[in-house]
């Protein structure tokens, strides 16, 4: 079962990184909720059937990923391609808060070797296990990294944070890694190359 980062809310500094064992902090009833709590239900029904008919399943929980072909528009609130079509087109690029707020951004080439490894290791039987980069950077840091990388002209503006947006997100892997042998291996900054240079050719 693919899950998401998002099943663990707004983890307070002492679970950062996130281990699969914290519970989360999840606001049930806010704007964001019907995408965390479905997930964390569809976890919850992956268990149930796993003790019922005693047939072992794996939950891999995926955190920010991004590369070429990902999605951009503001619908899907995705802050790499959100920056990279703003800065391609010299438009404001738009951080919400002051930007000190983290997330850790693993290159989908690597996420996908992660689910491959977790759909083919017996030794992820039963198992939830996260996949993502154990490496954060603040917002206002990618932000300035891709005006920079672009040679934009755009300016960063700052609007208000939206309500229960998380304020760190950070995996704890040593699961992948002992389990899966799986860590990401691709830097930010080439991640960011790879997906810049799609987004040059492929924008209308």
């Amino acid at each position: 079962y693919t899950s998401t980062s998002e099943v663990y809310g707004n983890p307070p500094d002492e679970a950062i990184p996130t281990t699969e064992s914290y519970f989360g902090h999840v606001n049930p009833v806010g704007p964001r909720s019907c995408y965390d709590e479905s997930k964390r239900a569809g976890e919850a029904f992956v268990k149930a059937y796993e003790l019922q008919h005693n047939i072992k399943t794996k939950i891999v929980r995926i955190f920010n990923t991004s590369g070429p072909r990902i999605r951009y528009g503001p619908e899907y609130g995705r802050v790499v391609p959100n920056f990279i079509h703003q800065a391609l087109n010299d438009e404001d690029i738009t951080v919400f808060g002051d930007g000190s707020q983290t997330r850790s951004f693993t290159y989908v080439a690597d996420e996908i070797e992660g689910l491959l490894k977790m759909v083919h290791k017996d030794e992820a039987l039963g198992e939830v296990i996260n996949l993502g980069n154990d490496k954060e950077f603040t917002i206002l840091e990618l932000a300035n990294l891709i005006k920079e990388m672009m040679s934009s002209n755009s300016k960063i503006v700052f609007k208000p944070l939206p309500i229960d947006d998380p304020v760190r997100r950070c995996p704890d892997i040593s699961k992948a890694k002992s389990l899966l042998n799986w860590e990401p291996t691709t830097p930010l900054k080439i991640a960011l190359e790879k997906t810049i240079a799609w987004f040059i050719k492929n924008e209308e």
